[in-house]
């Protein structure tokens, strides 16, 4: 019930939660027949599923052939991705190794059994997803294994280099995220459910990929300084402090807050294109692949926006906002309200002190110009006194058996994949 008095102040949660948990998710991201596969790929959906939780979902929603291709996609690079994390595999190994990672891929028994890291299984049973890239159509394997190519190459640039200058922000986040947005968007036009356009404007689709990549880094820079490992760019970062462990200690959390919005500022750049982007989409099912994540990342910057918790902690969006926005991310429409909603309340927050103030201004100006609400979409969060009421109760009444519900569901799961 405590968690039920901290949604009393957003009762459309509520009310999307409740509609989730009672299968309007399926809408979204509708049941997938695992039953039809052959062996080899029912064992890459298994792999999809244990190491992607915010992706698996999605994946399996997309129609016809593109979805295959998409799983093998994430997989290869899920095992270059673990590659490069494997901080047991010496330099002079791992960078020959990300550099050759793409002819794998026709190398039926290549694979890597040496790794520590926990998805080491997509490395261990390369086989089993090399032979399944080999059975996608020669416009996937294209694609995919020249993405991985450059994505091995810029990987190995940045094993031994910190990001300096904003350029080189956007060199790494390129190669890390710019180029899944360019090799799906490739993918999508493949698979001809989108129009040629959408697989050649690289730009846009970078932008794609930028967007999501500077969410988490901005996102999780205590967890990263933790773990040792930094993302955010010197160029930025040394105007407010002499290291950017700096950043974490309580006697610098103005100026740690200051650098933040800077680098939120930069990241909402991407926004105008994210949204140009989504406008072209014509399939429903890649639509809501595309469209989900930015909205995510969208609401995760406008709760870390001036927010001092970033240094302390770990900002997240609740659930009940998570599931709204899935819910209502289907159309070019909601996301421009979406992206309203949130830039305004980030436009709410902007300190008139902050060294960034007049840039955030002008690039959330530039955001309201290409998302002015003009659907019922953008009301939708205006509820009546006699719907709040309503809600509150039916919640009140229901939240004690869907938990219960919930458990047992993930019980029987659970015991269905053992």
């Amino acid at each position: 019930m405590e968690l039920l008095r901290k949604w009393l102040g957003h009762p459309e949660d509520i009310y999307h939660l409740l509609r989730f948990k009672m299968g309007g998710y399926r809408a979204v991201m509708p049941r997938m027949d695992t039953d039809s596969l052959g062996c080899g790929l029912r064992t890459c959906y298994r792999y999809l599923n244990q190491t992607s939780r915010s992706f698996a979902a999605v994946i399996q929603a997309l129609d016809g052939e593109l979805r295959h291709a998409v799983c093998i996609f994430y997989l290869v690079l899920r095992a270059l991705d673990t590659v490069e994390d494997d901080m047991s595999i010496p330099l002079d190994v791992k960078v020959p190794m990300l550099h050759e990672f793409h002819s794998h891929l026709y190398q039926p028994d290549w694979k890597y059994t040496e790794s520590k890291e926990k998805d080491r299984q997509v490395l261990e049973d390369f086989p089993t997803i090399s032979m399944e890239f080999r059975n996608l159509s020669k416009v996937y394997r294209d694609v995919i294994s020249d993405i991985c190519h450059k994505m091995g190459v810029g990987m190995a640039e940045f094993l031994e280099k910190k990001v300096d200058s904003q350029h080189e922000w956007d060199k790494y986040c390129h190669y890390v995220a710019g180029l899944v947005g360019i090799g799906l968007s490739r993918l999508f036009s493949a698979s001809e459910l989108e129009d040629p356009i959408v697989g050649q404007d690289t730009d846009l689709a970078n932008s794609m990929g930028l967007f999501l990549q500077k969410t988490n880094i901005i996102r999780d820079y205590l967890e990263d300084q933790l773990e040792g490992r930094e993302f955010w760019p010197r160029e930025v970062w040394s105007r407010y402090a002499k290291k950017l462990s700096d950043l974490a200690k309580p006697e610098n959390i103005d100026v740690a807050v200051q650098c933040l919005n800077e680098l939120i500022t930069n990241a909402l750049h991407h926004v105008p294109d994210v949204l140009t982007y989504l406008s072209r989409l014509k399939n429903q099912s890649v639509f809501n692949f595309c469209a989900i994540p930015q909205v995510m990342a969208i609401a995760t910057l406008a709760a870390c926006y001036n927010n001092q918790q970033v240094f302390r902690g770990v900002v997240k969006i609740r659930k009940g906002q998570a599931v709204t926005l899935m819910m209502d991310a289907t159309n070019i429409q909601a996301v421009k309200a979406i992206m309203y909603q949130y830039v305004e309340e980030i436009y709410q927050k902007i300190p008139s002190t902050d060294p960034s103030s007049n840039k955030t201004q002008q690039v959330i100006a530039s955001i309201r110009a290409m998302s002015l609400p003009g659907s019922p979409m953008a009301s939708r969060h205006h509820y009546s006194p006699i719907y709040l009421s309503c809600a509150m109760l039916l919640a009140a009444l229901s939240w004690q058996y869907l938990s219960t519900l919930s458990k047992a569901t993930e019980e029987y799961v659970q015991a269905g994949e053992k």
